[in-house]
């Protein structure tokens, strides 16, 4: 076995004594630093290489906290007020993941680079770790890079933003088969509207 299948063997064994201490030691660290930083080398370096990261010039990686739990309504005083359909402040769930938020704060951060993926470090009690790898779309490395050179057009512009990352689209529901029927078309409000609008071949 490689280097790198070591390591992935190693991170299916969370809960040996080996990773429980690193884990413990690595969120004491994190929870020192800022939110959003810069990390010179990935973590997990066998598992950003799986997920497009080189180590060459034009790829950046971004560790990123994100408070852990439920959405909480964000209602002045705790009252909703309206329809008892709108009722219930504490125990919603955000539509979305931890990875897919943490992927959004670095995009909105890092404004001018394109996000390529996310993988999960570390977590505690209050917190989620996640790295995210960047392109620089504008460095000439990238640009003439034909296996990567397709995130530097403009359509990819904060795809993070409009879940077409590997995390958004997971939390979109779109897939293949009959488990996704309702979101055939990538869309569900598409599909939906598809489905329940009377379509005529002429006017009338």
């Amino acid at each position: 076995m490689g280097a790198y299948k070591y390591l992935e063997e190693l991170y299916k064994r969370k809960q040996c004594d080996l990773m429980r201490f690193m884990l413990r030691v690595r969120c004491w660290q994190y929870r020192q630093l800022a939110a959003i930083h810069r990390v010179v080398h990935p973590t997990r370096p066998d598992k950003a290489r799986r997920l497009g990261y080189k180590a060459k010039q034009g790829y950046v990686v971004y560790r990123v906290r994100v408070k852990r739990g439920g959405r909480k309504r964000p209602v002045s005083k705790g009252i909703p007020y309206g329809k008892p359909k709108t009722q219930g402040v504490n125990h919603l769930k955000f539509q979305r993941s931890h990875r897919s938020v943490a992927e959004e704060r670095v995009g909105r951060k890092c404004a001018a680079l394109r996000v390529l993926n996310s993988y999960w470090v570390a977590q505690d009690s209050t917190y989620k770790y996640y790295e995210v790898i960047l392109v620089d779309p504008a460095h000439k490395l990238i640009r003439r890079d034909p296996r990567i050179n397709w995130i530097c057009n403009a359509v990819h512009k904060h795809r993070e933003l409009r879940g077409l990352t590997a995390a958004g689209r997971k939390n979109r529901g779109t897939g293949k088969g009959h488990r996704f029927n309702k979101t055939a078309g990538s869309s569900r409000r598409a599909t939906w509207r598809r489905n329940n609008t009377t379509h005529f071949h002429r006017y009338r």
